[in-house]
């Protein structure tokens, strides 16, 4: 069985839209030596397409299928709850895609699921709405539960805080499907293949990339050019198999897979 790598994509491969030094040559070795990989991302507003566009303009040359969304996670739990079932989104271009993707239909009116992407295009008018369908007894769904960055001049308010506010109103706690909950580890690493034992996640964030992980049983290597620093990594009851300034550190084969 091949081994293979769930690798998150801000913090990693880039920060914003400046590349990290090294990573277009860590990701051209992976597809020359036929290591299968996915870039597993939380963001559900971008579609593949998009994703891959972004990587092309920093130098890196994958397909859509080195692509797993948050957005692509939740589409695929949802049709396996309620196949051909019904939601109303709070989101934009990748979720929508995604469900529809995935046989499910988009409603104003009784959904099975209220369902809620990143976004800034929704009105506080659509969030008293998916509240009141909550109430009424749909299911909250949410793609990820990812922080604000809580920097001036960020023009997003942040998933985690839109999920508060819905969770805040009805009394009802959201599902979240992406990292660091199994749902969105598991499907990330079916979408190649892999099994347990063989898969290696390399993150950014302790609090997702590694102990979605950890808890999973995947190897886990942590970064240090996004988010997780290294003195913070003390507070943690966890640790990540090996911790590495930036994916140019990586040594291929690493010595697990021999």
């Amino acid at each position: 069985m091949a081994k293979g790598l769930l690798i998150d994509m801000d913090g990693v491969i880039y920060g914003g839209d400046i590349l990290i030094p090294g990573a277009d040559t860590f990701i051209a070795r992976l597809l020359s030596e036929n290591i299968p990989f996915t870039f597993m991302t939380n963001n559900s507003q971008r579609t593949p397409l998009e994703a891959v566009r972004k990587l092309r303009k920093l130098g890196i040359e994958v397909t859509e299928n080195h692509i797993y969304t948050s957005a692509m996670a939740t589409a695929k739990f949802l049709a396996s709850q309620v196949p051909k079932g019904t939601a109303y989104v709070l989101g934009e271009g990748g979720l929508i895609s995604s469900l529809h993707d995935h046989g499910i239909t988009l409603v104003d009116t009784e959904p099975d699921f209220v369902v809620l992407g990143e976004g800034r295009n929704f009105t506080l008018e659509m969030v008293q709405r998916a509240v009141d369908m909550i109430l009424a007894g749909a299911k909250f769904i949410t793609t990820n539960r990812d922080p604000s960055p809580k920097k001036k001049g960020w023009n997003n308010l942040g998933i985690a805080a839109t999920t508060a506010m819905i969770e805040e109103a009805t009394g009802i706690k959201a599902f979240v499907v992406g990292k660091p909950g199994p749902v969105m580890m598991r499907s990330s690493r079916k979408h190649i293949g892999l099994e347990t034992a063989d898969t290696t996640v390399i993150g950014d964030t302790m609090d997702t990339d590694i102990q979605g992980g950890v808890q999973m049983g995947y190897r886990t290597i942590l970064v240090l050019s996004g988010i997780s620093k290294n003195e913070e990594l003390k507070k943690y009851a966890f640790k990540p198999d090996l911790v590495v300034n930036s994916v140019s550190d990586i040594e291929l084969p690493l010595e697990w897979w021999v």
